[in-house]
């Protein structure tokens, strides 16, 4: 039988410590996406980027929108890997406007979702999930999320309305139009031009291209409504001097 002479076994356990130390940085490491909350009535309670991994989120015996015998239990659950629902109860830790976070672990298939910063849902309205611009299918734990994803989670009645989305310059010169464009979302991720929306500044709805002139005076954060539309995504343009990124 062979045996290890003590430069190879130096070697070998070196190569099982390096082993160990990547597999323990594939356990932590955290993927970043891009999440946005809506409440009721078009109400942004957050937007922007974050990172998120395996995390353990608080379950609520106030979770009973699925009916009775359904509230949660109040025990801590923990959603492993980077999820969609994952992300929302990392936020929750740090932005308050998503607290209570209400969730329910009563059934075996996942955690399910009734309240989010006080928009609880109801018989006729649930937490709508949607990563980059498509319905998943899935509950928002089972939804694994890739480095870069777009997470949606809108209070919603069904069937879903659509989605918005905006694209606009980063800065702009006092007084001058300058071009934004939308585009909606269905349920299933098909793009088309939003026709007849209102964009914060706008000279007029957008045309059928999705198209409208904006002129602002100061630096100002856009955002595209129309009817019962889900807002889109908030761009903030910078009018003068604008501070350099980074």
């Amino acid at each position: 039988m062979p045996r290890f002479t003590p430069i190879r076994l130096v070697a070998a356990c070196a190569l099982a410590l390096v082993l160990v130390l990547s597999l323990a940085a594939v356990a932590v490491a955290k993927v970043p996406a891009d999440l946005r909350v809506i409440g009721g009535g078009g109400k942004v309670l957050a937007e922007g980027t974050l990172k998120t991994g395996t995390v353990s989120v608080p379950t609520s015996p106030k979770a009973t929108c699925f009916g009775k015998g359904t509230a949660g239990s109040g025990k801590a659950a923990t959603i492993k890997g980077a999820t969609a629902l994952g992300l929302l109860g990392q936020a929750a830790k740090s932005t308050s406007a998503l607290r209570p976070l209400l969730l329910t672990d009563a059934f075996d298939f996942g955690l399910g979702i009734c309240g989010v910063g006080g928009y609880n849902a109801t018989s006729k309205l649930s937490w709508y999930l949607k990563v980059n611009h498509e319905n998943p299918e899935l509950g928002g734990d089972a939804v694994k999320l890739k480095a870069g994803d777009e997470v949606l989670w809108a209070l919603e009645p069904y069937p879903y309305p659509d989605e918005l989305s905006l694209t606009a310059p980063g800065g702009a010169t006092a007084g001058v139009p300058f071009e934004v464009r939308v585009f909606s979302y269905s349920d299933k991720g098909k793009r088309k031009p939003a026709v007849g929306v209102t964009v914060t500044g706008g000279q007029a709805p957008t045309d059928a291209s999705g198209r409208t002139n904006v002129v602002l005076s100061a630096t100002t954060t856009l955002a595209a409504t129309h009817g019962t539309d889900i807002p889109s995504n908030r761009v903030a343009v910078c009018v003068g001097t604008c501070p350099l990124e980074g």
